[in-house]
């Protein structure tokens, strides 16, 4: 395997696709954010590498069963393609609150398990979600931390907001996933180009 230089771990419901409160349970239900699958492009071109670290336990529940989770996955990689883009790989947790594991977020059983396979630096390996379980798990294991205001993260007053970031501090704030990725890339511009600031929004919230 290749060991990337570069990596960022997203969540999925919520951050990439559409998050229901019945669960997403097949192919048909998974419905890409607006701009989402752009977002994730945009990172590949710019030499990050993606992979995705999701809490399933339908599975564990019974909602949902192992070819309608990979039909799901199937759709993501083809609808990503289209645009040009692609996530590496999937981790998911697939064990009910009920159940014990050491990969349902907020641990980091699933955050460890990809910084070990891929050989990456926790310090320098972003994790993006939108919830607090998200941010939990990637902080455990010392990576830098993203919200997005989307899935969970788009019923968050400002009050609600306020107790993630006390308890997750550093978290950076983004209005979507296609925030996020401005803001990277932007911040890979100003590395390559110090002294220019033009346009810059990075350590803001968007």
């Amino acid at each position: 395997m290749t060991m990337p230089s570069k990596l960022i771990i997203l969540d999925r419901d919520g951050t990439i696709n559409q998050d229901r409160d019945d669960f997403v349970k097949s192919a048909d239900e998974w419905v890409p954010l607006p701009g989402a699958l752009e977002a994730i492009s945009r990172l590949n071109h710019a030499g990050w590498h993606v992979v995705v670290a999701t809490n399933q336990s339908g599975l564990g529940r019974g909602l949902f069963d192992m070819a309608a989770l990979n039909a799901m996955h199937l759709k993501m990689n083809a609808a990503l393609a289209r645009h040009g883009g692609r996530i590496d790989a999937v981790f998911f947790c697939p064990h009910a609150p009920s159940e014990p594991c050491t990969c349902r977020k907020p641990l980091p059983g699933l955050i460890s398990l990809i910084v070990q396979r891929y050989g990456v630096d926790a310090r320098h390996t972003p994790v993006v979600g939108d919830s607090l379980r998200d941010l939990l798990a990637g902080a455990a294991m010392g990576c830098p931390t993203h919200l997005v205001r989307t899935g969970k993260g788009a019923a968050l007053d400002a009050t609600g907001l306020n107790e993630l970031l006390e308890q997750v501090p550093g978290t950076e704030v983004h209005a979507d996933l296609a925030a996020y990725a401005e803001s990277m890339l932007q911040r890979q511009h100003e590395l390559r180009h110090p002294g220019s600031h033009a346009n810059s929004h990075f350590g803001h919230f968007d």
